[in-house]
């Protein structure tokens, strides 16, 4: 995914729906994102398909993402893991997913569920590369038994708010790519002093500091969501944005800490 400059920036689609989701897709891809993130949860995988069907861009130059969530049904079972992907790739109007997720784990009998799945996809060639989405380390060693095939990536919040050292130690460890949400704390970065002071030396604004902050960490992609034209391509300003020395370590050295999602049921570790 990250050999090219162009996936290295991904888009969120987080609440893009109907037809104006729809049009803020296509302004995406027509602005030169390449790697799109859904999820069945968001409920905008056929939005994701229109729009990829109605962008002059073809098929093999992108990256479709999406995210099956265990406990969208009660007492699933892998047959609706595989039911669920197939209904996907058919919203998506696509024949492989480049990568799927394990979306929002609640315990670790979800991922001895999903997991086992994931390695028969990817044999059938349904899904060509295989993630999970806001796992712990503890959810990443149950991983490392159960999957068959290389974990691709691991999705989960980080912004200058919420670093995720040890998380990304734990992704690095095992090769794979961090995909990082919310990577503009959901605003909350217009509102860091030091960040605005980097913003304006280099004079552009807080989203693009934050967004070329993550890519410069190793293997971090960040998947800012947009629905405004003029928001989603001065995003990209953040692929030729190059921070120093000086501004990284003051960035790295914030002690403000904020996590935006954080459901009552998930036991961060």
């Amino acid at each position: 995914m990250l050999d090219r400059e162009s996936y290295s920036l991904g888009f969120g689609t987080y609440s893009l729906t109907d037809e104006d989701g729809t049009d803020s897709l296509v302004t995406a891809i027509e602005a030169g994102y390449r790697h799109l993130d859904t999820a069945r949860l968001y409920g905008n995988e056929q939005e994701v398909g229109d729009a990829i069907d109605r962008a002059n861009v073809d098929r093999e130059e992108l990256f479709v993402a999406t995210k099956i969530a265990h406990f969208e049904e009660p007492d699933p079972d892998p047959e609706y893991v595989r039911s669920g992907v197939a209904d996907s790739l058919s919203r998506l109007g696509i024949e492989t997913i480049d990568l799927l997720y394990h979306h929002w784990p609640q315990q670790q009998a979800d991922i001895e569920t999903v997991l086992p799945v994931f390695n028969d996809l990817v044999e059938a060639g349904v899904v060509d590369r295989v993630g999970v989405s806001n796992y712990t380390p503890s959810d990443l060693e149950k991983a490392d038994d159960l999957l068959e095939v290389p974990l691709y990536a691991l999705q989960a919040e980080m912004h200058p708010l919420l670093p995720q050292e040890t998380l990304r130690d734990a992704v690095s460890e095992r090769d794979a790519y961090f995909v990082a949400y919310s990577p503009i704390a959901q605003g909350e970065v217009f509102d860091i002093p030091e960040i605005s002071e980097i913003a304006d030396k280099h004079e552009t604004d807080e989203a693009a500091v934050t967004l070329a902050w993550l890519l410069s960490k190793e293997g971090v992609v960040p998947i800012p969501r947009s629905q405004t034209p003029a928001h989603i391509r001065a995003n990209r300003v953040a692929l030729e944005l190059d921070l120093d020395d000086e501004d990284l370590t003051q960035i790295d050295a914030l002690e403000r800490r904020k996590r935006c999602e954080d459901p009552e049921w998930m036991e961060w570790e």
